[in-house]
Protein backbone atom coordinates (compact mmCIF):
# COMPACT_ATOMS: atom_id res chain seq x y z
CA UNK A 1 0.00 0.00 0.00
CA UNK A 2 0.92 3.53 -1.21
CA UNK A 3 0.38 5.96 1.41
CA UNK A 4 1.36 10.11 0.72
CA UNK A 5 2.55 11.78 3.51
CA UNK A 6 0.82 13.40 6.86
CA UNK A 7 -0.10 17.21 6.09
CA UNK A 8 1.65 19.69 7.98
CA UNK A 9 -1.20 21.75 7.05
CA UNK A 10 -4.33 21.92 8.60
CA UNK A 11 -7.38 24.06 7.01
CA UNK A 12 -9.89 25.07 9.52
CA UNK A 13 -13.39 26.82 8.80
CA UNK A 14 -15.61 28.72 11.25
CA UNK A 15 -19.30 28.88 11.25
CA UNK A 16 -20.33 32.72 9.40
CA UNK A 17 -20.35 34.19 6.06
CA UNK A 18 -17.84 37.75 6.92
CA UNK A 19 -17.53 40.62 4.59
CA UNK A 20 -13.85 40.66 5.63
CA UNK A 21 -10.84 42.47 4.03
CA UNK A 22 -7.75 40.65 4.11
CA UNK A 23 -5.58 37.44 5.17
CA UNK A 24 -3.60 37.52 7.86
CA UNK A 25 -0.11 35.47 8.35
CA UNK A 26 1.54 34.92 11.61
CA UNK A 27 4.45 33.74 11.64
CA UNK A 28 5.62 30.79 14.32
CA UNK A 29 8.54 30.80 16.52
CA UNK A 30 9.97 27.06 17.52
CA UNK A 31 11.19 26.57 20.65
CA UNK A 32 12.66 23.31 22.86
CA UNK A 33 10.79 21.18 25.32
CA UNK A 34 12.09 18.38 28.06
CA UNK A 35 10.75 15.80 28.55
CA UNK A 36 8.61 17.10 31.32
CA UNK A 37 7.33 20.03 29.50
CA UNK A 38 5.78 18.64 26.48
CA UNK A 39 2.22 19.30 27.09
CA UNK A 40 2.00 22.24 29.02
CA UNK A 41 -1.62 22.59 28.12
CA UNK A 42 -3.54 20.01 27.36
CA UNK A 43 -1.90 17.21 30.26
CA UNK A 44 -3.73 19.61 32.93
CA UNK A 45 -6.43 21.68 31.69
CA UNK A 46 -9.79 21.58 32.74
CA UNK A 47 -12.29 24.31 32.23
CA UNK A 48 -13.71 25.32 35.96
CA UNK A 49 -17.03 25.68 34.62
CA UNK A 50 -18.86 22.79 32.08
CA UNK A 51 -18.74 23.90 28.64
CA UNK A 52 -22.37 25.23 27.14
CA UNK A 53 -22.40 23.13 23.89
CA UNK A 54 3.88 38.98 11.63
CA UNK A 55 3.98 41.40 8.88
CA UNK A 56 1.46 41.54 5.71
CA UNK A 57 2.56 39.37 2.66
CA UNK A 58 1.60 40.59 -0.36
CA UNK A 59 -1.72 41.81 -1.92
CA UNK A 60 -4.14 40.64 0.26
CA UNK A 61 -2.38 38.43 2.59
CA UNK A 62 -1.49 39.03 6.06
CA UNK A 63 0.00 36.35 8.43
CA UNK A 64 1.66 35.28 11.61
CA UNK A 65 4.30 33.14 11.90
CA UNK A 66 4.96 30.57 14.22
CA UNK A 67 7.99 29.60 17.01
CA UNK A 68 8.63 26.28 17.24
CA UNK A 69 9.83 25.11 20.71
CA UNK A 70 11.17 21.23 19.54
CA UNK A 71 8.45 20.27 17.35
CA UNK A 72 6.38 20.51 20.46
CA UNK A 73 5.52 24.37 21.12
CA UNK A 74 4.64 26.50 18.19
CA UNK A 75 3.82 29.78 19.13
CA UNK A 76 3.77 33.54 17.70
CA UNK A 77 2.93 37.45 18.99
CA UNK A 78 -0.08 39.27 19.10
CA UNK A 79 -0.27 42.49 20.48
CA UNK A 80 -2.89 44.07 22.70
CA UNK A 81 -4.12 47.52 23.05
CA UNK A 82 -3.41 51.00 22.14
CA UNK A 83 -0.26 51.43 21.35
CA UNK A 84 -0.18 47.45 21.34
CA UNK A 85 1.90 45.68 23.91
CA UNK A 86 3.21 42.42 22.98
CA UNK A 87 2.55 39.17 24.05
CA UNK A 88 3.52 35.52 22.62
CA UNK A 89 0.80 32.77 22.49
CA UNK A 90 -0.12 29.73 21.86
CA UNK A 91 -2.86 29.70 19.20
CA UNK A 92 -4.81 26.78 20.33
CA UNK A 93 -7.51 24.67 18.87
CA UNK A 94 -8.47 22.84 21.79
CA UNK A 95 -9.77 25.76 23.71
CA UNK A 96 -11.62 29.36 23.13
CA UNK A 97 -10.56 31.85 25.67
CA UNK A 98 -7.61 34.39 25.39
CA UNK A 99 -5.36 35.27 28.17
CA UNK A 100 -2.50 37.20 29.30
CA UNK A 101 -0.90 37.82 32.76
CA UNK A 102 -2.18 41.22 34.10
CA UNK A 103 -0.18 43.56 35.17
CA UNK A 104 -2.21 43.45 38.41
CA UNK A 105 -1.74 39.88 39.08
CA UNK A 106 -1.02 38.43 42.18
CA UNK A 107 2.62 38.92 43.76
CA UNK A 108 3.28 35.38 44.64
CA UNK A 109 2.44 34.05 41.01
CA UNK A 110 5.70 33.61 40.01
CA UNK A 111 4.55 32.49 36.07
CA UNK A 112 2.97 36.12 35.99
CA UNK A 113 6.65 37.95 37.09
CA UNK A 114 7.96 35.63 34.53
CA UNK A 115 6.49 37.11 31.14
CA UNK A 116 4.97 40.25 29.53
CA UNK A 117 2.13 41.28 31.54
CA UNK A 118 -0.89 43.51 30.29
CA UNK A 119 -1.18 47.29 31.79
CA UNK A 120 -4.27 48.44 31.08
CA UNK A 121 -3.68 51.84 32.07
CA UNK A 122 -1.27 52.21 29.31
CA UNK A 123 -3.81 51.59 26.62
CA UNK A 124 -6.15 54.16 25.57
CA UNK A 125 -8.51 51.63 23.83
CA UNK A 126 -9.17 50.08 27.23
CA UNK A 127 -12.44 48.90 28.23
CA UNK A 128 -12.68 47.84 32.20
CA UNK A 129 -15.37 44.36 32.22
CA UNK A 130 -13.84 43.30 35.71
CA UNK A 131 -15.93 39.79 35.42
CA UNK A 132 -13.95 37.25 37.03
CA UNK A 133 -12.94 33.76 34.97
CA UNK A 134 -11.03 30.72 36.17
CA UNK A 135 -9.64 27.57 34.28
CA UNK A 136 -9.06 24.79 36.43
CA UNK A 137 -5.37 23.06 36.07
CA UNK A 138 -4.47 19.82 37.44
CA UNK A 139 -2.07 21.62 39.43
CA UNK A 140 -4.21 24.48 40.06
CA UNK A 141 -6.55 27.06 38.87
CA UNK A 142 -5.84 30.25 37.10
CA UNK A 143 -7.91 33.64 37.82
CA UNK A 144 -8.46 36.41 36.79
CA UNK A 145 -10.82 39.37 35.37
CA UNK A 146 -12.00 40.00 32.07
CA UNK A 147 -10.83 42.90 29.85
CA UNK A 148 -11.89 44.61 26.46
CA UNK A 149 -9.41 45.66 24.51
CA UNK A 150 -8.07 46.37 20.53
CA UNK A 151 -5.96 43.08 19.13
CA UNK A 152 -2.99 43.30 17.04
CA UNK A 153 -2.29 40.40 14.96
CA UNK A 154 -0.39 39.77 11.73
CA UNK A 155 -0.65 43.02 9.87
CA UNK A 156 -4.32 43.05 10.94
CA UNK A 157 -5.12 45.87 13.84
CA UNK A 158 -8.25 47.26 15.12
CA UNK A 159 -10.10 44.63 16.02
CA UNK A 160 -12.10 44.71 19.85
CA UNK A 161 -11.87 41.61 21.56
CA UNK A 162 -12.67 40.47 25.23
CA UNK A 163 -9.92 38.48 26.84
CA UNK A 164 -8.67 37.57 30.25
CA UNK A 165 -5.87 39.29 32.55
CA UNK A 166 -4.73 36.52 34.29
CA UNK A 167 -4.00 38.34 38.07
CA UNK A 168 -2.84 33.86 39.42
CA UNK A 169 -1.27 31.60 37.19
CA UNK A 170 -0.71 27.91 38.80
CA UNK A 171 2.57 26.09 38.87
CA UNK A 172 5.93 25.93 37.39
CA UNK A 173 4.53 24.53 34.05
CA UNK A 174 3.98 28.33 33.33
CA UNK A 175 7.00 30.11 34.77
CA UNK A 176 8.99 27.81 32.28
CA UNK A 177 7.00 27.90 29.38
CA UNK A 178 8.23 30.09 26.30
CA UNK A 179 4.82 31.51 25.96
CA UNK A 180 2.79 34.60 28.14
CA UNK A 181 -0.32 33.26 27.10
CA UNK A 182 -2.89 31.19 24.92
CA UNK A 183 -5.18 32.52 22.25
CA UNK A 184 -8.04 30.27 21.25
CA UNK A 185 -9.32 28.95 18.50
CA UNK A 186 -12.25 26.59 19.48
CA UNK A 187 -15.59 26.96 19.27
CA UNK A 188 -17.78 29.49 21.31
CA UNK A 189 -19.50 26.58 23.27
CA UNK A 190 -16.12 26.32 24.87
CA UNK A 191 -14.92 29.55 25.87
CA UNK A 192 -14.84 30.18 29.63
CA UNK A 193 -17.18 33.10 30.88
CA UNK A 194 -19.53 33.01 27.52
CA UNK A 195 -17.16 35.56 25.96
CA UNK A 196 -16.76 35.40 22.27
CA UNK A 197 -13.42 33.53 20.70
CA UNK A 198 -10.80 35.83 19.36
CA UNK A 199 -11.40 35.08 15.89
CA UNK A 200 -15.06 34.51 15.81
CA UNK A 201 -14.82 38.40 17.21
CA UNK A 202 -12.58 39.11 13.93
CA UNK A 203 -15.56 37.49 11.60
CA UNK A 204 -17.82 39.41 13.43
CA UNK A 205 -16.71 42.71 12.82
CA UNK A 206 -15.99 41.94 9.06
CA UNK A 207 -12.20 41.95 9.49
CA UNK A 208 -11.33 38.20 7.59
CA UNK A 209 -12.16 37.76 3.53
CA UNK A 210 -13.41 33.85 4.41
CA UNK A 211 -14.13 32.40 8.01
CA UNK A 212 -10.82 30.26 7.49
CA UNK A 213 -7.86 29.76 9.59
CA UNK A 214 -4.73 27.24 8.64
CA UNK A 215 -1.53 26.07 10.19
CA UNK A 216 1.45 25.26 8.83
CA UNK A 217 4.09 23.53 10.83
CA UNK A 218 7.97 23.58 10.38
CA UNK A 219 9.44 20.21 11.76
CA UNK A 220 13.17 20.92 10.76
CA UNK A 221 14.70 22.17 13.63
CA UNK A 222 17.24 23.89 11.82
CA UNK A 223 14.87 26.27 10.39
CA UNK A 224 14.95 30.06 11.08
CA UNK A 225 10.76 29.66 10.94
CA UNK A 226 8.66 27.64 13.29
CA UNK A 227 6.04 28.21 10.26
CA UNK A 228 2.87 30.01 10.37
CA UNK A 229 -0.65 30.46 11.13
CA UNK A 230 -3.08 32.00 8.15
CA UNK A 231 -6.49 33.59 8.43
CA UNK A 232 -8.81 33.93 6.43
CA UNK A 233 -7.03 31.34 4.05
CA UNK A 234 -4.55 29.05 3.05
CA UNK A 235 -1.20 29.03 1.60
CA UNK A 236 -0.53 26.96 -1.60
CA UNK A 237 3.15 26.85 -0.87
CA UNK A 238 3.02 24.80 1.82
CA UNK A 239 0.81 22.13 0.55
CA UNK A 240 -0.37 20.01 -2.44
CA UNK A 241 -3.06 20.21 -3.76
CA UNK A 242 -6.02 19.03 -3.76
CA UNK A 243 -6.74 19.39 -0.04
CA UNK A 244 -8.83 16.56 1.87
CA UNK A 245 -11.74 18.05 3.49
CA UNK A 246 -13.87 16.00 6.31
CA UNK A 247 -16.92 17.60 8.43
CA UNK A 248 -16.43 18.87 12.05
CA UNK A 249 -18.49 15.93 13.87
CA UNK A 250 -18.88 17.98 16.71
CA UNK A 251 -19.18 21.88 16.26
CA UNK A 252 -16.70 22.24 20.20
CA UNK A 253 -13.47 20.95 19.55
CA UNK A 254 -12.36 20.32 16.02
CA UNK A 255 -13.73 17.07 16.24
CA UNK A 256 -13.43 14.39 13.30
CA UNK A 257 -13.84 10.97 12.57
CA UNK A 258 -10.99 8.73 11.55
CA UNK A 259 -11.78 6.08 9.39
CA UNK A 260 -9.32 3.62 10.76
CA UNK A 261 -5.48 3.56 12.39
CA UNK A 262 -2.49 1.10 10.67
CA UNK A 263 0.55 0.63 12.31
CA UNK A 264 2.88 -1.08 9.42
CA UNK A 265 0.94 -3.56 7.82
CA UNK A 266 0.37 -5.82 10.46
CA UNK A 267 -1.71 -3.80 13.39
CA UNK A 268 -5.20 -1.96 12.38
CA UNK A 269 -6.38 0.38 15.20
CA UNK A 270 -9.85 2.17 15.52
CA UNK A 271 -11.15 -0.58 13.33
CA UNK A 272 -14.77 0.60 13.43
CA UNK A 273 -14.01 3.90 12.99
CA UNK A 274 -13.06 6.87 15.65
CA UNK A 275 -13.52 10.20 16.90
CA UNK A 276 -10.58 12.58 16.70
CA UNK A 277 -9.49 16.30 17.95
CA UNK A 278 -7.04 18.28 15.80
CA UNK A 279 -5.62 20.10 18.78
CA UNK A 280 -2.81 22.59 18.08
CA UNK A 281 -2.32 23.04 22.00
CA UNK A 282 -1.50 18.86 22.40
CA UNK A 283 2.09 18.25 21.81
CA UNK A 284 1.44 14.77 21.55
CA UNK A 285 -1.04 11.98 19.72
CA UNK A 286 -3.00 10.61 22.17
CA UNK A 287 -5.56 7.62 22.59
CA UNK A 288 -7.66 4.91 24.31
CA UNK A 289 -5.48 3.23 26.91
CA UNK A 290 -5.56 -0.59 24.92
CA UNK A 291 -4.52 0.82 21.27
CA UNK A 292 -1.95 3.15 22.52
CA UNK A 293 -0.20 -0.17 24.52
CA UNK A 294 -1.01 -2.14 21.60
CA UNK A 295 0.91 0.73 18.97
CA UNK A 296 4.10 1.29 21.33
CA UNK A 297 4.11 -2.78 21.38
CA UNK A 298 4.20 -2.64 17.86
CA UNK A 299 7.04 -0.02 17.37
CA UNK A 300 8.96 -1.33 20.65
CA UNK A 301 8.12 1.46 22.58
CA UNK A 302 10.14 0.72 26.26
CA UNK A 303 7.34 2.54 28.66
CA UNK A 304 8.14 4.87 30.93
CA UNK A 305 6.89 6.08 34.59
CA UNK A 306 4.42 8.40 33.62
CA UNK A 307 2.76 7.40 30.59
CA UNK A 308 5.59 7.88 27.85
CA UNK A 309 7.92 5.62 25.66
CA UNK A 310 11.71 5.37 24.57
CA UNK A 311 12.54 4.55 21.39
CA UNK A 312 16.25 3.71 20.80
CA UNK A 313 17.45 6.04 18.03
CA UNK A 314 19.12 3.27 16.09
CA UNK A 315 15.50 1.43 15.33
CA UNK A 316 14.52 4.96 14.07
CA UNK A 317 15.06 4.01 10.43
CA UNK A 318 13.48 0.75 10.43
CA UNK A 319 10.31 1.62 12.20
CA UNK A 320 6.33 1.66 10.59
CA UNK A 321 4.60 3.86 9.64
CA UNK A 322 1.73 5.07 11.51
CA UNK A 323 -1.33 5.93 9.03
CA UNK A 324 -4.16 7.16 9.38
CA UNK A 325 -7.18 7.44 7.44
CA UNK A 326 -9.56 10.60 6.81
CA UNK A 327 -11.90 11.38 4.14
CA UNK A 328 -11.36 8.72 1.60
CA UNK A 329 -7.23 9.50 2.00
CA UNK A 330 -4.84 7.80 3.78
CA UNK A 331 -2.18 9.96 5.42
CA UNK A 332 1.03 8.51 6.55
CA UNK A 333 3.66 9.41 9.64
CA UNK A 334 7.02 8.16 9.45
CA UNK A 335 9.17 7.60 12.29
CA UNK A 336 10.53 10.87 11.67
CA UNK A 337 7.16 12.01 12.47
CA UNK A 338 6.15 10.48 15.29
CA UNK A 339 9.55 10.37 17.53
CA UNK A 340 10.17 13.27 19.48
CA UNK A 341 14.05 14.03 20.52
CA UNK A 342 13.94 15.10 23.52
CA UNK A 343 17.99 14.30 24.74
CA UNK A 344 20.66 14.07 22.89
CA UNK A 345 21.78 10.63 23.46
CA UNK A 346 18.04 9.16 22.88
CA UNK A 347 15.03 9.81 21.05
CA UNK A 348 11.40 8.80 22.44
CA UNK A 349 7.60 8.83 22.02
CA UNK A 350 5.78 10.52 24.02
CA UNK A 351 1.89 9.26 24.58
CA UNK A 352 -0.36 10.37 26.53
CA UNK A 353 -3.32 8.23 28.02
CA UNK A 354 -6.68 9.59 27.32
CA UNK A 355 -10.76 8.44 27.40
CA UNK A 356 -11.41 7.05 25.60
CA UNK A 357 -21.56 21.69 9.88
CA UNK A 358 -17.71 22.79 9.59
CA UNK A 359 -14.78 21.03 7.73
CA UNK A 360 -11.27 20.99 8.04
CA UNK A 361 -8.83 20.54 4.83
CA UNK A 362 -5.76 18.12 5.11
CA UNK A 363 -3.08 18.82 2.97
CA UNK A 364 -0.06 16.92 1.83
CA UNK A 365 2.76 19.20 2.80
CA UNK A 366 5.62 19.76 0.12
CA UNK A 367 9.24 18.44 0.79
Amino acid sequence: MSLPPLPLLLLLLLTSEPAGAMLIRIPLRRVHAGLRTLNPLRAWEKSAEPPRLGAPSPGDKTFVPLSNYLNVQYYGEIGLGTPPQNFSVIFDTGSSNLWVPSGRCHFLSLPCWLHHRYHSKASSSFHSNETKFAIQYGTGRLNGILSEDKLTIGGLTGASVIFGEALWEPSLVFAFAHFDGILGLGFPVLAVGGVRPPLDSLVDQGLLDKPVFSFYLNRDPEAADGGELVLGGSDPAHYIPPLTFVPVTVPAYWQVHVERVHVGTGLTLCAQGCAAILDTGTSLITGPTEEIQALQAAIGGIPLLMGEYLIQCSKIPTLPPVSFHLGGVWFNLTAQDYVIQVGHHHKDVTVTQSDGFERVGLGVRHH
